[in-house]
């Protein structure tokens, strides 16, 4: 057969032109997104990216019963099972690159690999469901990578003073804590340029 004469029109030669990385671009980035199942870690991935992001959620299924807490989730049908990826760019000469972890503890094993070489990340807190945050802030602590909290604005989920919220999760007077919206593009985007900042003091005040 000749393969060449069987090649379709719709063949992907190659990356799609909105996803080549601009020619400007002199420095990448690497952050990860974690929060506690179901806090908007896809959504916010998703809102942000201006490539087309790389997913890897599947159905929810009832083997994950009594498994997995998704409680204040319960509408939820789908869950990440590894990772999701996006791109942003800062400015013409830095770029951004997101790994979004699952949320489900049976998964965490993942994030070793997910942590590696990371700057920064991002903990999103779903308030009707502090406790969740706890292990993951820990983790972050345990390897030294520098973090911002954005707390998503869910419709019915309770809203404490900054203080309050810090003393709950027993952080530092640094740690900047700012509340967000995952599912718009510019709040999205404000809580990475506030990890940017953060990020630089950090690297400022070490000099």
């Amino acid at each position: 057969m000749d393969f060449r004469s069987s090649k379709s029109a719709d063949t992907i030669t190659g990356p799609r032109s909105e996803d080549v990385l601009p020619h400007t671009a002199a420095a990448a980035v690497k952050v990860v997104i974690v929060g506690g199942f179901g806090v908007g870690k896809t959504t916010m991935v998703g809102s942000v990216s201006e490539i087309r992001p790389l997913t890897t959620e599947e159905t929810m299924t009832q083997a994950g019963i009594g498994v997995d807490d998704n409680y204040g989730s319960e509408s939820k049908t789908a869950t990440t099972v590894a990772m999701d990826f996006g791109r942003i760019s800062i400015s013409e000469e830095l770029v951004l690159y997101l790994f979004g972890t699952p949320g489900q503890e049976r998964f965490w094993f993942l994030w070793n690999g997910l942590f590696e070489g990371a700057l920064g990340a991002v903990v999103l807190i779903d308030t009707r469901r502090l406790e969740v945050s706890f292990d993951v802030i820990g983790r972050l602590e345990e390897r030294g990578v520098p973090f911002v909290i954005a707390v998503n604005d869910f419709p019915d989920a309770p809203r404490h003073p900054v203080e309050t919220l810090r003393r709950a999760l027993d952080l530092g007077p640094g740690v900047p804590i700012m509340a967000c919206d995952a599912r718009r593009r510019e709040s999205s985007r404000d809580v990475l340029m506030t990890l940017m900042r953060y990020l630089h003091s950090l690297t400022v005040a070490r000099v």
